[in-house]
Parts: C-alpha cells; structure tokens; sequence
C-alpha cells in the first residue's frame, strides 16, 4: 500500500474513533440529562405548590376536592392556550399534572379531574414522602412503550411542622422527548460534519506530505550521479537539479541530502579520476622507465636516438593527458555559459581550422567548410576548443592527402573525415573519459577525453552530439538548441 493511503487510514481512523466515542458519550447522556433537569424543575413546583397548598390542608378546605380555594386558583391551568418557542422547539400545551393526597393517600385533587379519591398510599413517591423521604418515580402508562412513561415528583404539605399530606407534580416524556430528538439531530449532524471535516483535513494533510515526499523522491532521482564511465548520453543534465524548497523538518532533509550529494560527488569524482589516471600513466610511465634503463647501457648512436625519442613522445603524451584533464576538469565545474552577445558557428570552425593547419598540412590532409551560417548565445572559445578536438581526432584517423568536410546547417555543425570509422559496437562508448581506439598505424596515441571535452560543452550549451559511421569515414555532429540533425 502506498504512503499516502496508509497515512489517510491511519488519519482517518484515528479521527472516526474520537468521533464514534464523543458521538455516543454525547448520545448516552442526552437523555438522562434532559430528565435531570425536568426533575430538577418538578421538585421546585412542587415544592412551591406544597407551600400555597398547606393553608387548605390546615383548614380542611382541600377535602371539598375542586371546590377547594387551592382548585379554584388552578382551575383551567391546563386548559390555557400556550404558543412559545423555546430556543428551537415549540410549546403548545401545559402537560404537567398536579395531584393532592392526605397523609392516608388518599386523593384530594387532581388537576385533570380523573382520580380524585383513589388510593396513592402504595405509589412510591407518595409512601416514601409521607415517611419524610425524598418521593419520585417514572411509571408507564403503557407496559411496552417507553415513550409513555411519567415522571413524578413528590413535595411534603406541612401543617405545624407535621406532614399533613403530598402534592405530587407529574410530566409525560413525551413532552421533553422533542428536545431529546432535536439535540440528537444536532449532534448527529454535527458529528458527520466532524467526520467530513476530519476526512478533508486527512485528504489535504495526506496530499500534502505525500507531494513534498514524492518530490524528495524526484530529487534523489535526479542527483544520482553518473559514473565516471559515463557514455555520451544526450539526456544528461547540464546543472544538477535545484535543491527543494520544503518547510520544517523536510526542507532540513532535503539540504542534507544535497550536502551528502555534494561529499559524494566529490568522493566519487576523485576515486575515479584517481584510478582512471592511475590506468593511463601505466603505459607511458612503463615506456618511459624501460627506455631510460636501456640508455643507461652502451647502445649504438641509432639505438639511443631511438629509445631518447620514444622518451620524448611519451612524455608529450602525459603533456596532453595533464592538459585535457585539466580542461576537462575546468568544464566540469563550471554550470554556466559566459557568453555575453551571439556567436558566430562559421567564424568558430575557421578560427579551429586555422589552428590545426600546421598539422594538417604535415600530413596533406585539407580542411573545407560548406553550409549556411548560424548565431546563438554560444560561448565562442569553447566551440573553437570542442570543433579543434573534433579536428584533431578526424586527423588522427584520416588516411594522408584526404579530406576532412566540415558542414555548417542552422544549429548544427558535422565533422567528416574519410578514415575507417568505428566498429559499432564501440560506438556508444565514444566520449567516456580515458576510452580510445586503436588508430590506423596500430598505436594508442589518443588520451580519451577530446570527445568528453566536446560531450561537456555540449551540455553546457544546452545541446548534444551524435556520432555515426558513413562510408567511408565517420560523422560527428554537434546539435545546438533547435537545432536539426545534418546528413
């Protein structure tokens, strides 16, 4: 499962739970509370009533029933027309009932009229208030149906301090059952609304962390760096991709992960120049050393000539490894073009033909350029050194007295020269550091980084280099930005 889904699960599970509980500690409380406090209300009337009822009690006006002066002041009380709105629900009718009984039980008055002379004695709340104890009791009119249930509260009527008899105050639940089902609809709508709150919340938290980690993810992605046998690919970046800007902990993450990309790089580039270099001082310095110990030796005027020029070429040899590595090294470290107007693509190839001149007419090889012009915001000293080492290698494999065509297109600029080509196999290894192949004579004079050279500034100029095989000879192509391929 991924990230993100288990982070919403876990986000949204944790939140329904909280939610299932305060939802049902709310609904459980609900109702006992709202008959608390509708026997909070019942014991306070009655105890009010208890208190106007005691001077008929001690008079014995109570015993004519309705025509009592406590009735004639209640008379028609639950009959009065009652329209108020309390908060959100609406009142029409007076439900609570009022009931008198002597110290025997018996019933004096009865606010609906309906059981005046009946026996209350064995009522709960009528025997534990005359014993002197606190009286209630909820009893249903109907067995199986709570919603019919009663409650009754019960007050002492006191006569010279001496309990004389009971006024009992009585309301139906369904008068207060209303409230109970509006507050369970508030809070059931409350609760889905917390549980889609909470659900939005977890999608964004989710989208959130998941975006800054998936574009860590891109980063990492992106820093991995290439190895230093590198073929020549057009795809490779040409800065390193731009650390994130990540609040909190996850931007700390992302700098460490740069800072650690940085010391390895470092590391990496160091190991394998150190062993690439190690590989190519082997034969010079091999050479070197067994020519050197044979001149130490009585050898003829020919021989030494021969052994003091092999010494020579050697040394030259690691002269233009030192120079193309510190070339190289130099490109590699740099992120960005200086160029500060538009260059000119044929004033770059003259100005290399021009300093490959010498060397090409030593051998009888021309140089000829052909094709339409082109400006860009190129860099004109490294075109000239990346179009030289092309010149330079199409030399070293053309056969003498031929031709090298360089041809100029919109953007794009091909080197051809007419020597052997390459095995394709080989092909796509052409422009890895320190990887040579074999000229036409049979030696390895080449260093095997002009073509990193020219992969380097490539990249830096935004474009690419193709190579392929023509018959005869082989093609380089530079391709700068919207630039196309030339045949």
């Amino acid at each position: 499962m991924r990230l993100g889904l288990r982070l919403f699960f876990a986000f949204f599970l944790i939140n329904g739970l909280a939610a299932f509980f305060v939802l049902r500690v709310f609904m459980v409380e609900i109702k006992p509370s709202v008959r608390k406090v509708t026997e909070d209300t019942l014991v306070e009337a009655a105890y009010a009533l208890a208190a106007l009822a005691s001077e008929d009690m001690a008079s014995g006006d109570l015993q004519n029933g309705q025509n009592s002066h406590f009735a004639r002041q209640l008379q028609g009380y639950n009959q009065q027309p009652v329209q108020v709105r309390i908060w959100d629900a609406k009142k029409s009718s007076l439900d609570m009932r009022i009931t008198v009984t002597d110290k025997q039980g018996l019933v004096l008055f009865d606010s609906l009229g309906k059981d005046e002379g009946s026996n209350y004695s064995r009522w709960r709340d009528v025997y534990l208030t005359l014993r002197g104890e606190y009286g209630a009791r909820t009893t249903r009119e109907v067995q199986d149906d709570e919603g019919s249930s009663v409650m009754y509260v019960s007050a002492p009527i006191l006569v010279n301090g001496q309990i004389a008899g009971v006024l009992s105050t009585s309301k139906p639940a369904r008068s207060v059952q209303k409230i109970i089902d509006s507050a369970e609809r508030k809070i059931l709508r409350g609760g889905l609304l917390f549980v889609l709150l909470s659900a939005a919340v977890g999608c964004g938290v989710t989208w959130w962390f998941v975006v800054h980690v998936r574009r860590l993810r891109s980063y990492a992605q992106q820093v991995q760096a290439p190895t230093l046998n590198e073929a020549a690919h057009n795809a490779l970046p040409t800065t390193p991709a731009a650390v994130p800007s990540m609040p909190g902990e996850l931007g700390d993450l992302a700098q460490a992960m740069d800072n650690m990309r940085k010391r390895l790089e470092g590391r990496d580039y160091i190991e394998g120049y150190v062993r690439a270099l190690t590989h190519e001082l082997k034969s010079p310095v091999a050479a070197i050393r067994g020519a050197g110990e044979l001149l130490l030796e009585e050898l003829p005027a020919q021989d030494r000539e021969m052994f003091a020029q092999q010494v020579l070429d050697q040394c030259q040899r690691l002269q233009n490894l030192v120079d193309q590595l510190l070339q190289l090294s130099r490109l590699e470290q740099r992120q960005q073009l200086h160029a500060q107007s538009r260059c000119s693509l044929k004033a770059c190839a003259r100005q290399a033909m021009d300093q490959m001149a010498s060397s090409a007419s030593q051998r009888g090889i021309t140089m000829v350029h052909e094709g339409e012009d082109s400006h860009g915001p190129w860099e004109q000293g490294l075109l000239v050194l990346a179009i030289s080492n092309l010149l330079q290698n199409a030399m070293d494999f053309a056969p003498a007295q031929s031709q090298i065509l360089i041809r100029l297109a919109p953007s794009a600029l091909s080197i051809n020269d007419q020597g052997p080509g390459v095995s394709p196999q080989l092909l796509s290894r052409l422009g890895e550091r320190f990887f040579t192949t074999p000229r036409p004579d049979g030696e390895r004079s080449g260093t095997g980084l002009g073509l990193s050279i020219v992969l380097r500034i490539m990249h830096l100029h935004g474009g690419s280099m193709q190579i392929r095989n023509t018959s005869p000879g082989l093609s380089v192509t530079l391709i700068f930005p919207s630039g196309k391929l030339v045949h």
